[in-house]
């Protein structure tokens, strides 16, 4: 008896302990989630059918949309079946090809526009400022038909350029954008320069675009995202030729032609996300400082 209590209080003093490190970092941890737990809950919530998403792009035909969540066998095939059956290369081509030149061209009419806006003082300027603010709350679909006609009689319907040329125009709401971060730029370092002989596109080149790259940058993203998801101007214009559709449009034709292959749709919805994923992931922090800094200073 004395034996057995012997190694009972062996046994007793011989299990280990939680050291005092660990101890402090599941504290740490436990007071995170408690202090973090709606937040938590919201990334939860959004990031769950993204995960459905992909997992389901890699399942077969039969087991998508069961109540087996996670594939049995991952068929790594069906984006290359995507590829064979939707031609998702000149889809991706097209889309390229619509948000590149659409946003290039944007900054192109957009900067200088914003700049006059902003820096230089003439007649009329609060007046045309209040014209883009109003071009901004004007709905699209008031002008649908009449530019439809004035780009059909140029014959170009059919195409993405009654998408693309538009921006050599400005837009709007990137003109607002870039113009309200070139206000908070102090008018010193302007005037610096034209103290220096430089002319006003001199100062918009060497002092003006260099300061505004956050502003600049959020502004062609936001152009870029809007080309990229965009599906009414491709759907209006190029429903009718197959070569030139966008990854928008193909995505809702290939659900309307494959309403059964619920994993080829899922893997080509990822296909779709992935290359805007990678560029704000890649580009997040201008953009975030340029969202924060544009409206500053009125």
């Amino acid at each position: 008896m004395t034996a057995v209590t012997a190694a009972s209080a062996t046994t007793q003093v011989a299990e280990p302990r939680p050291s005092p490190v660990r101890r402090a970092r599941r504290d740490g941890l436990l007071y995170f989630v408690a202090r973090h737990s709606i937040g938590i809950a919201i990334a939860v919530c959004a990031l769950a059918p993204v995960a459905f998403i992909v997992l389901t792009s890699f399942m077969s035909d039969q087991q998508s949309l069961t109540s087996n969540y996670w594939p049995t066998h991952w068929h790594f095939g069906n984006y290359l079946d995507v590829f064979r059956k939707l031609d998702m290369g000149r889809y991706l081509l097209n889309t390229l090809l619509y948000a590149c030149l659409a946003t290039g061209f944007m900054l192109v009419s957009s900067i200088p526009a914003a700049y006059a806006l902003a820096k230089l003082r003439w007649r009329g300027r609060n007046v045309v400022f209040l014209v883009i603010i109003c071009m901004m709350l004007l709905p699209p679909q008031i002008t649908t038909v009449p530019l439809y006609l004035w780009w059909a009689n140029f014959h170009l319907t059919g195409t993405l350029w009654p998408l693309i040329l538009p921006n050599l125009l400005g837009d709007a709401f990137s003109i607002f954008l870039l113009r309200q971060f070139m206000v908070t730029i102090p008018d010193e370092y302007l005037d610096a320069a034209r103290v220096d002989g430089a002319g006003e596109w001199g100062v918009l080149w060497r002092v003006v675009i260099p300061m505004a790259r956050p502003g600049i940058a959020a502004a062609a993203m936001f152009m870029f995202f809007a080309c990229w998801n965009d599906y009414y101007g491709p759907y209006l214009y190029t429903s009718e030729n197959r070569s030139n559709w966008t990854l928008s449009f193909a995505l809702a034709s290939f659900h309307g032609l494959h309403n059964v292959e619920w994993n080829l749709i899922m893997a080509a919805a990822v296909i779709t996300v992935a290359p805007i994923l990678v560029l704000f992931f890649f580009a997040q922090k201008a953009f975030v400082q340029g969202v924060t800094l544009t409206g500053v200073k009125g």
